[in-house]
């Protein structure tokens, strides 16, 4: 294997704190939303990891394409990752929802399914959050 890149944030004081990356361009602060008790006022982990994964997600798709040789429009991915609560444990949830111009509903099907194969965040989150696919 090799290792074609590798990010690195540091962050300070957690869920109420700032992050950085070790290349600058990443450089916020991240508050507890309101929802779960919080401040709120800047972002949180789970807007960052559906960034993260909705970016992965999108990338995939287009990669699923060229080995189809499908040709497609724009992939829009709206990623939500919901904070679970059970019995003093908190787990992660995930919905994604996709949507590729330029094919009919069964292409962009086959399409999600081959990028579920690809996509590092889905294989990563596999069999360990509960997530959800769905084509618009």
């Amino acid at each position: 294997m090799e290792k074609l890149y590798e990010a690195e944030v540091t962050t300070l004081a957690g869920r109420n704190g700032h992050a950085k990356s070790s290349d600058g361009l990443l450089d916020v602060d991240i508050r507890i939303p309101k929802e779960m008790g919080g401040g709120g006022g800047a972002t949180n982990p789970e807007q960052l990891f559906a960034a993260a994964w909705s970016a992965c997600f999108g990338t995939s798709v287009t990669v699923a394409a060229g080995i189809e040789n499908v040709k497609i429009g724009d992939v829009l991915v709206t990623a939500k990752i919901a904070v679970i609560h059970d019995s003093g444990n908190f787990n992660l949830g995930a919905h994604l929802l996709v949507k590729i111009n330029g094919v009919d509903y069964d292409t962009a099907k086959k399409l999600v399914e081959a990028a579920k194969l690809i996509c590092s965040y889905s294989k990563a989150t596999k069999g360990n959050i509960d997530a959800t696919y769905e084509v618009a």
